[in-house]
């Protein structure tokens, strides 16, 4: 009777009564369990991923021309940029990088002295300098700049989108900067850094003319002084677009860009494509609806404010108020008018590129590879975390990797002769930039070069001419030689005379690795085709064998 009761129940009372029976505690657990796998891969967590590799980090891909001097004489050199990057092991996520840098930081103290610069529209902009007498010996005194016969290198800052000299990446790279020996200056945008906007003019992504004005007068100030640059999140947006505007003309003669966002119109659409970047959006929202309204008064060309307050996301905030303001008539219009993919081709003095390929702002899908590739003046390191200008690394989460990076690439960069000669021409003429033109390399994470040209590119002009015409002369004994070998299954053995330098590199590069590439692929082969060779085998001899003894018979 008790079997015929317990059938008779419906199944759905027997699965509530048996979930009844299981203690809440382990309830909990479960439930704690999916919440900490939903935000392992919400966050993007790569703990696991670190643990395997024993927290050794992952290699820094260099992407640049095989042909540029700026590789062999300076970043050949530089260790950090050929090392592993390894995050704080409690900040393995790109969003607890990015939001420990913006809410903790951990910078250092930075006694700016301010300076203050008067453009000719009647603009202000706060230059507060950092200098390595500031490091070493603070004071109060008040400060009447720099000598103009200072020899000492100068580093000019420009901060990203509603960041100051006051933000804690900005003081970790000016201090470090001010250690090694330089004076640095930041140069605040517009509004921002304490300072009044006295004009009617409203700085954005694309606009280069105060950069432009301030390298001037440091130059015109201190003509002794080599002057650097570097450019952080919009800021570097802002370098790059100013070297391809400039051109040779600039007074800079090296420069970094860190985590630039390359193509405005795709990082807008990244940004609003998951739920966890919808944050980002937000915040940047925030930041520059709090600029505007501080300088509400200022801005009588802007008549939307109610459009401005609403806003709810940064190219809302651009629709009612930067593309105003630049006399854009579409906010696309404006983002690929800011953009410096299309300058890349034109930059003319010494430039490193830092990129996180986790970057939550700055999509790794708008990165130049090609055009970065393709310029000779350009090293772009890529790495697979980071986030968004953070790059903490070690257990206590004090020092910025690419802080590190920039100081030694500088450095090395300053002692080279690359400074002191004329800047290096990427091609002919600056506009005809082009991947074909000469041979590249792009060395990823495993150390194996990826792609190189077989087409030598030392030679311009009637070189390449006589060049040719010797090919054709030769080309029916080379065509004999090919037919040759072809029937022996023999390869034409290359011309390495005929090669340039960085070709023979690549080869001899490729060499090396392709041992350790052959013997992989040999293991593999064996491994996947020994079930199938394991029944073959026993098979053919089987039939050997009675052909043997059928011919005896």
């Amino acid at each position: 009777m008790d079997c015929f009761k317990l059938s008779s129940e419906s199944p759905y009372e027997l699965l509530v009564k048996a979930a009844f029976l299981i203690p809440i505690s382990h309830y909990v657990l479960g439930f704690l369990f999916l919440l900490s796998v939903f935000l392992y891969h919400f966050v993007e967590i790569h703990f696991f991923q670190n643990l395997f590799t024993a927290f050794r980090g992952q290699p820094v891909s260099l992407t640049f021309n095989s042909c540029c001097d700026l590789y062999q004489e300076v970043v050949s050199h530089c260790k950090i940029l050929h090392r592993r990057f390894s995050s704080t092991p409690w900040l393995c996520s790109p969003h607890l990088q990015t939001a420990f840098l913006q809410f903790f930081g951990r910078a250092p103290v930075c006694n700016y002295r301010r300076q203050i610069f008067h453009t000719s529209d009647g603009g202000t902009i706060a230059l507060d300098w950092l200098r390595n007498v500031d490091v070493e010996k603070p004071s109060i005194e008040c400060f009447d700049g720099v000598q103009s016969d200072d020899k000492s290198p100068i580093m000019m800052v420009i901060p990203g989108l509603t960041s100051d000299s006051d933000s804690a990446y900005i003081k970790h790279l000016a201090f470090k900067m001010a250690k090694s020996g330089w004076n640095v200056v930041v140069s605040n945008h517009r509004g921002l850094g304490g300072v009044s906007i006295t004009s009617d003019c409203f700085y954005n992504a694309g606009w280069t003319e105060d950069s432009r004005k301030v390298i001037d007068h440091l130059h015109t100030q201190y003509p002794q002084a080599p002057i650097f640059a570097v450019g952080t999140s919009i800021g570097a947006n802002v370098l790059v677009k100013y070297l391809g505007e400039e051109g040779v003309n600039t007074p800079i003669v090296g420069a970094a860009a860190i985590c630039s966002p390359w193509d405005l119109l795709l990082c807008d659409r990244f940004i609003n494509r998951r739920l966890v970047q919808r944050f980002y959006d937000r915040a940047l929202t925030i930041g520059l609806k709090d600029y505007a309204k501080l300088h509400q008064s200022t801005f009588s060309r802007l008549t939307d404010w109610e459009g401005i307050v609403k806003s709810r996301s940064v190219r809302d905030f651009d629709h009612h108020s930067t593309r105003v303001l630049a006399n854009l008539e579409t906010v696309d219009t404006y983002y690929r008018k800011a953009s410096c993919t299309s300058y890349i081709g034109n930059v003319m003095v010494p430039l490193l590129c830092i990129s996180a390929l986790d970057d939550p702002v700055c999509t790794r899908e708008a990165i130049p590879w090609d055009e970065c590739r393709a310029n000779k003046n350009i090293i772009l390191a890529t790495t697979h975390h980071g986030g968004h200008l953070g790059y903490f690394e070690g257990m206590t989460a004090k020092s910025v990797w690419w802080v590190r990076a920039v100081d030694e690439f500088l450095c090395a960069l300053n002692s080279s002769s690359l400074i002191h000669s004329k800047k290096i021409t990427t091609v002919d003429s600056p506009l005809e930039s082009s991947i074909d033109q000469a041979p590249y390399v792009n060395i990823r994470e495993d150390g194996l070069v990826t792609a190189f040209s077989n087409e030598p590119s030392g030679e311009v002009g009637s070189q390449q001419n006589e060049q040719r015409v010797e090919d054709d002369r030769s080309g029916d004994s080379t065509r004999e030689t090919n037919a040759t070998a072809a029937q022996f299954d023999l390869a034409p053995e290359p011309d390495f005379d005929a090669m340039t330098v960085p070709v023979k590199r690549c080869l001899n590069q490729l060499s090396r690795h392709s041992k350790i590439s052959m013997w992989v692929l040999a293991y593999v082969a064996i491994i996947t085709t020994w079930p199938i060779l394991g029944s073959a085998l026993p098979m053919f001899f089987k039939k050997k064998l009675r052909n043997i003894f059928s011919l005896k018979r």
